[in-house]
């Protein structure tokens, strides 16, 4: 893009790759890619609108009812109490506009200086659980950034907390101030910074019209491959944005199905961990924590930085793994040479959307299951259950015989009904019997009690095993599930007389049918009679029992970083070309 002296100017940290016009080709599978986006159904209707403004408007006077109530319970006057205000923010995908039907509002509940974390926790969360237009009500206040989850009339909330060093919260409040950010704790930067990023990402697009409809484009790309999620150790939809976002400053003036073919190609080859940056980092006048990795060993641990742009910047994929990462590069390959295909030959745009076949991908998997007595325990104790999976992956890429665990971005849940003990253990292990189900919602409702079991899926990938090699190998799962399993249980809520939790090996011909593509079930049921007819057993075994042997290297580790080195290498010769370092 260029000033009116012809010189061509910086768009976030480089000059532009190309200031190119779209063609008329160009122009038109952007046509083409609205009405596939049409077609999937990601624009919401008018009246869906209207509902979350008014689900918004709602919660933000329930957040000045909230702060009220805190004030006067600290014995402040009611006029005090009265003009202490608070204010609701949103961020995210409804604010930067490419939010679809049924997705949800990240929201941001910011209140004045003497109202406390634990406020938010008890009486906002209280103040929620009396209304009746709101379901699915959970609170996790030990996550990353806490939340209170939530659906408030069919519209999914995520609301976050952020206390200021204010007395007072006007309702001309603009965050962008970064004096706003003084004396505040790590969590309430973090919450506060949802909203300043996305603000900050709309300004430092060249056009918002082609930044949205890319990003739809790739954020439905993302859901149906399966590597949208953060707390899994993807990439999340502020992520998404900035990757988008920096592909739009190096072609300023294309069109979205250029900047689509771009994006795949540059990610593909991107040299990580080289940070993807909007803008430069800015040092700031406060004293808060800055993303430097030459300052914080943490920092220069991460796999594939992607930096926020408002100050103090952090690092949005902190939770990466060598895992996630080698699939996600896997991913961005296949995009590219789809986008290619839909370029030149006009094949249609949904051949980008197809569904992801995680469950019919790998011979091995891991299930993780979470039960519970209650609908509202349940709720808090999968989620933490789910925030703590991505631990469980590090702890599996560090033993031997594995390439990498692949975690599912989402779990299965069921309400189970039984009558006895054993159908109750049966349960909790994922076993769950139709016919004593059919019977239990039969029968008299005072020998039935329920269960709540949410289902994970971890993908275990084993290498090749050498031709000509006949040796078994072996997979020891037991000290990661150990280990995994004592941490969800030290959590302070936890109580094991309404709680549970199992990690255990799974093949491929057992998993449940309600996780399995159809084309997959007729398959899965042939390949299982195949091999008892056959009478052959699996190449690799999984063992639970305690280990005997001291642990080696972790072939995770070198097998992927030997992978990484060879796509590094050929991509900071491309990086090279367009970045100027």
């Amino acid at each position: 893009m260029s000033n009116q002296n012809g010189a061509q100017r910086r768009l976030g940290v480089t000059m532009p790759i190309s200031e190119a016009f779209p063609t008329k080709e160009d122009l038109e599978s952007s046509d083409r890619l609205l009405q596939a986006l049409k077609d999937q159904g990601l624009f919401e209707s008018d009246e869906e609108s209207k509902r979350r403004e008014i689900v918004l408007g709602k919660l933000d006077k329930m957040v000045k009812e909230f702060v009220y109530v805190v004030y006067v319970r600290r014995g402040y006057s009611e006029q005090i109490a009265k003009e202490a205000g608070g204010k609701i923010f949103t961020f995210g995908s409804y604010r930067l506009g490419v939010h679809g039907s049924g997705t949800d509002i990240d929201t941001l509940c910011v209140v004045p200086r003497y109202v406390e974390r634990e406020d938010f926790f008890q009486v906002m969360h209280d103040m929620l659980r009396r209304r009746p237009e709101v379901a699915d009500l959970a609170a996790v206040p030990d996550a990353f950034t806490p939340v209170i989850t939530m659906s408030f009339s069919d519209i999914p909330i995520d609301l976050t907390f952020a206390r200021l060093g204010l007395t007072t919260i006007p309702d001309t409040l603009d965050l962008s101030d970064d004096s706003l950010l003084r004396n505040l704790d790590d969590r309430c930067i973090r919450s506060v910074n949802g909203s300043r990023v996305t603000d900050e990402i709309l300004r430092l697009v060249p056009n918002i019209p082609t930044f949205r409809l890319t990003l739809r484009c790739v954020k439905l790309w993302a859901q149906r491959r399966a590597v949208y999620s953060n707390m899994m150790g993807f990439l999340g939809g502020v992520a998404w944005a900035m990757l988008v976002a920096r592909v739009c400053q190096l072609y300023p003036n294309a069109c979205a199905a250029t900047i689509i073919s771009r994006f795949f190609s540059i990610l593909h080859q991107w040299p990580w961990p080289q940070p993807v940056l909007l803008k430069p980092i800015e040092e700031g006048p406060l004293q808060v924590r800055v993303w430097n990795p030459k300052l914080y060993q943490a920092d220069k641990a991460h796999k594939m930085p992607i930096i926020t742009p408002a100050y103090p910047s952090m690092c949005a994929t902190h939770n990466v793994t060598d895992s996630t990462k080698a699939v996600m590069l896997s991913e961005f390959k296949d995009a590219a040479e789809i986008v290619n295909r839909i370029m030149s030959q006009r094949v249609p745009w949904s051949a980008l959307f197809v569904k992801d076949d995680f469950f019919t991908r790998y011979r091995h998997y891991l299930q993780i299951i979470a039960s519970s007595d209650s609908n509202e325990r349940h709720l808090t104790w999968s989620g933490l259950v789910e925030s703590r999976i991505r631990h469980l992956v590090g702890k599996l890429e560090r033993i031997d015989n594995l390439v990498l665990a692949h975690p599912y971005i989402k779990g299965y849940s069921k309400v189970i009904k039984y009558k006895t003990a054993a159908e109750k253990e049966d349960a909790a292990h994922g076993i769950i019997n139709a016919q004593a189900q059919e019977a239990a919602e039969g029968a008299d409702s005072a020998d039935v009690q329920t269960m709540y079991i949410s289902c994970y899926y971890i993908g275990l990938c084993i290498p090749v095993r050498e031709e000509g090699s006949k040796a078994h190998r072996k997979l020891d799962l037991y000290r990661p599930k150990e280990e995994f399993t004592e941490i969800v249980k030290s959590w302070d809520k936890y109580d094991e007389q309404t709680m549970g939790i199992v990690v255990q090996h799974i093949r491929s011909s057992a998993l449940p049918a309600d996780v399995l593509p159809a084309e997959a079930l007729e398959d899965a049921e042939q390949k299982k009679n195949k091999r008892a007819k056959s009478g052959k057993k699996n190449a690799a075994a999984v063992d639970a029992r305690p280990p005997n042997k001291k642990r080696r290297g972790s072939a995770v580790q070198n097998g992927v970083a030997s992978d990484a080195a060879s796509v590094t290498s050929q991509a900071l010769r491309f990086f090279l070309k367009f970045e100027g370092s």
